[in-house]
């Protein structure tokens, strides 16, 4: 066993835009059933009353699905954008402070 340190000096920024948005998706895909939950509550607080509201109850627990599917786009975009602009930020600073140093086996 036999470490040796090693600085990062540069970081892909698509690479780490490809890994942050496929990391930020998955986070996104966590807070689906929380949001299921919350529309199937809403959809089932709109039933208590006239049934004639049952359409838009309907209504309500389509939209809760369509925004769960969106938020989990959103996520894996702007993890994405952000992971570009953070590795060019990156590349920038360590010319200047000399990167990250890591221990290597």
């Amino acid at each position: 066993m036999n470490s040796i340190m090693k600085t990062l000096k540069r970081i892909d920024p698509f690479q780490l835009g490809k890994m942050l948005g496929a990391l930020y998706g998955i986070m996104g895909l966590l807070f689906v059933p929380i949001i299921f939950l919350f529309s199937a509550f809403g959809a089932m607080a709109v039933n208590q009353g006239n049934h004639s509201q049952m359409r838009g109850a309907a209504f309500g627990a389509g939209m809760g699905i369509g925004v769960a599917l969106l938020m989990v786009v959103a996520y894996a975009v702007m993890g994405f954008i952000g992971g570009i602009i953070a590795a060019f930020l990156y590349n920038i600073l360590a010319k200047f402070v000399g990167g990250i140093r890591v221990e290597v086996e």
